[in-house]
């Protein structure tokens, strides 16, 4: 099965908490499976959501994660899984200074 490190953000309004993650995708690549629940494409029928948990519809903004580190839309609070932490921090992001950082505040685009 196909992974990838992604932002994973359960929204809560505008903003919610954040996590840097490893998602499985389906074979259909229809559904992403991360930390036990499985989310479905909204398609766009949310503004600030793309994803919702099947379980409790709860909405999310999954993404792949950018290199300069912007991929919240409003200041959020971000952990990393400590799986991804070091390939997160040195290839993703280019800043293997950073390795041991676990948790940060996001930078929105629209702060």
């Amino acid at each position: 099965m196909k992974t990838r490190i992604m932002w994973i953000e359960r929204k809560e309004g505008l903003a919610g908490p954040a996590r840097i993650g490893r998602v499985t995708f389906s074979k259909t690549l229809k559904s992403i499976h991360y930390a036990g629940k499985t989310f479905q494409s909204l398609t766009g029928r949310a503004s600030k959501a793309n994803y919702y948990d099947v379980d409790s519809g709860e909405e999310y903004w999954i993404s792949g994660c950018r290199k300069d580190g912007r991929d919240a839309l409003y200041n959020t609070s971000v952990e990393v899984d400590e799986d991804v932490r070091e390939e997160y921090w040195s290839k993703i992001r280019e800043l293997p200074e950073k390795i041991q950082v676990t948790t940060f505040r996001a930078l929105g685009k629209c702060r």
